[in-house]
């Protein structure tokens, strides 16, 4: 099983599609957005309008550091983005994406 978090907990393996959890709603604000799981219940704020455009275009890239580089995000800040990132994932809120297989 490929780990999603890559060397350390508080980063997220970049080179892997990721897409919010289904059971997830993004809902905009004018600080960023909320995030709401229905199965946890749990909320969480997203205070930073470039990294709720980032999570919205994930199902849109080939990875997550797609997404980043796609999103406005220099290497220099990629590991800042990355931390954002896993402690979505750590708290379920973006999943690794299905495998996509092409046409047999």
């Amino acid at each position: 099983m490929t780990d999603v978090l890559a060397a350390s907990p508080r980063t997220v393996n970049l080179d892997l599609a990721w897409q919010l959890n289904p059971q997830v709603a993004l809902r905009p604000e004018p600080f960023g957005a909320l995030l709401y799981h229905f199965g946890t219940r749990k909320l969480s704020f997203l205070k930073n309008t470039a990294i709720v455009e980032i999570v919205r275009s994930l199902p849109d890239h080939a990875d997550a550091r797609s997404a980043l580089a796609a999103g406005g995000v220099s290497e220099e800040a990629m590991p800042r983005y990355a931390d954002a990132l896993a402690v979505l994932a750590r708290s379920n809120m973006i999943i690794p994406s299905p495998v996509q297989e092409g046409p047999a």
